[in-house]
């Protein structure tokens, strides 16, 4: 038995990383005669996952001194430097704190396979993301709500962004101080982004100094999840605050492999730990907060999800839930790029200025994602929400920027599927960008609006050639191609276990799966439409709700009818 360590390689108190509790062996229950440890008395709740909506849970549930929480985690701490330093978060998408997840042939896309990352290891997305702090527009959870989801709108979900939120900028209608998730604004930003506000002005596009606050279109800075100048993930915010509370085991390098069932009841986990195959009970609750990709995947592999593909890949149904995995949906990005007439990287004696500077006061270049400014631009006057991102990023390496455009609420929808039975293989994921003809029709407009703000004066110091799609790239047919060519994803799916009361929705307005008892799925999963902007705030967002929903079981249960087989 061995007890976890800070970075520092000081001990964590009151918990370890290998079980403080006493085995016995059994055979899980249809595991076909696999040798399991058992770890001792159940826990109240089992979470499986350490990311954004994992640790907010680890920390809430376990206010209650009396409540006994594990939190499985597949990853490990966040203990690289790199984590902690904002300039470097694109070096971390080929560390093992991201799964390593692509797309199948995408058919839309020319057939290419979309690298599509997620977080692995404490914080999860939140570990290897931008730090962009967005919420999306009200009119999305309203959205929501309108979908048969009671208790999602926005004037229901704002006290949870409030009460997760330490505004920097201290308290007002729209904002929170006080919370654990510090929100700042950026300590440096970059010529290219200065130069982007004022063309996006010189183009047309309003200010606004606050997407989070009363309207979200217009251009502006990023505020971001950071503290003195370093990332302030939610491992930083509610994970690692709550480590010292007795009640609180994190097991990592924990890898879930199925939730046991008896009958219809949820009633443990099996993990992979180790080398060796584990199983916890649990007398409340199992809540999967694995995330879009790994919660629908576990609950697949559990035997909950369509029959028939179930059966076909010789895994035993628990319930005939065919919306599971379904649903997937992810922003679609695509940029214009331009040569730089100045040069866009540090020299060796300015970079080592910046190492400096960032080592005294965190500040500088170094304390910056990269991506300082951004707009939020409606696709058609009466839109209720903008429905088109745009950010400038730069490449120094290169010495070329690019202004990106992403689709904020596609029509397309996607899918994440089983191989087979093996809890080990990655699932066939399927995005199915620009599926829909109305998601490329949006994207031609984006860029259209890229090139507008590309050709304003106030970057005209820094443009040099375009480079894509170039001077001839603009007609329609050859700029429908351009895309189909260069889209990628904006890092942001969500969906797969979707929330509602319909015969295709995973969970409940509750967030408890529909037609099996004492399991939940929080996390970007059960979003049943896209957000404008990013989904790690709402995420955490969500998982505030869940654990008062969790706190709250006591309330009668109303169930809604099943969908299909009997346990098999």
């Amino acid at each position: 038995m061995t007890q976890p360590r800070c970075p520092s390689g000081e001990l964590l108190p009151g918990r370890t990383t290998t079980g403080l509790l006493s085995a016995v062996l059994l055979l899980a229950p249809g595991a076909g005669g696999v040798t399991t440890e058992s770890r001792g008395a159940p826990f109240d709740y089992v979470v499986v996952g350490a990311g954004a909506a994992g640790s907010v849970l680890a920390h809430r549930l376990t206010e209650d001194p009396a409540t006994r929480v594990l939190v499985l985690e597949a990853g490990g701490p966040d203990d690289d430097p790199r984590i902690h330093r904002p300039s470097a978060f694109r070096q971390l998408l080929a560390t093992p704190f991201n799964w390593g997840d692509s797309t199948e042939a995408e058919p839309q896309l020319n057939d290419r396979e979309i690298a599509l990352p997620r977080g692995r290891g404490w914080g999860g997305g939140g570990t290897i993301s931008a730090m962009v702090y967005v919420r999306g527009h009200a009119s999305d959870f309203d959205r929501w709500e309108g979908l048969g989801n009671p208790g999602w709108g926005y004037d229901d979900v704002l006290p949870y962004f409030k009460r997760a939120e330490n505004q920097e900028r201290g308290p007002s209608e729209y904002h929170g101080v006080g919370g654990p998730q510090n929100v700042a604004d950026p300590r440096w930003v970059s010529p290219i982004s200065e130069a982007f506000l004022e063309a996006a002005h010189q183009a047309g596009l309003p200010a606004n100094g606050d997407f989070n606050g009363a309207r979200q279109e217009g251009v502006g800075l990023y505020q971001l999840n950071q503290r003195d100048g370093q990332r302030h993930s939610a491992a930083d915010a509610y994970l690692r605050p709550a480590l010292d509370r007795a009640n609180l085991t994190v097991e990592s390098h924990a890898r879930a492999t199925r939730v046991l069932f008896e009958g219809r009841r949820a009633v443990g986990v099996e993990y992979v730990q180790g080398g060796r195959t584990h199983a916890v009970r649990v007398a409340r609750e199992v809540v999967l907060s694995a995330g879009t990709i790994g919660s629908a995947q576990l609950l697949l592999l559990s035997g909950v999800g369509p029959a028939d593909a179930l059966r076909a890949l010789g895994l035993p149904v628990v319930h005939d839930l065919p919306g599971v995995g379904e649903n997937l949906q992810d922003h679609p990005r695509v940029a214009a790029t331009w040569a730089s007439r100045k040069p866009l990287g540090l020299s060796d004696a300015q970079r080592e200025e910046a190492e400096q500077e960032y080592a005294t006061s965190r500040t500088g270049p170094l304390s910056s994602n990269g991506i300082g400014a951004g707009a939020f631009v409606r696709l058609a006057p009466g839109d209720p929400a903008p429905g088109l991102q745009i950010m400038p990023t730069t490449d120094p390496a290169a010495d070329t920027f690019s202004i990106h455009v992403a689709l904020m609420h596609p029509a397309s929808r996607g899918s994440v599927r089983l191989r087979s039975s093996d809890p080990t293989q990655a699932p066939a994921i399927l995005v199915n960008y620009l599926a829909s003809e109305q998601d490329l029709d949006g994207l031609v407009q984006g860029l259209r609006v890229v090139r507008r703000i590309g050709a304003a004066q106030a970057l005209a110091e820094f443009r040099g050639e375009e480079l894509g799609p170039g001077p001839e790239g603009w007609e329609p047919h050859a700029l429908t191609d351009y895309i189909r060519a260069h889209v990628g994803t904006f890092f942001h799916p969500v969906g797969t276990c979707r929330m509602g009361t319909d015969a295709l929705a995973v969970v409940d307005p509750e967030l408890r799966v529909r037609g099996v008892e004492s399991l939940r799925v929080i996390d970007a999963s059960v979003m049943p439409t896209l957000l404008s902007g990013a989904t790690h705030a709402a995420t955490v967002m969500i998982a505030e709700k869940g654990a008062e929903l969790l706190k709250a079981r006591v309330r009668p249960v109303r169930r809604f009818p099943d969908s299909g087989s009997s346990p098999e």
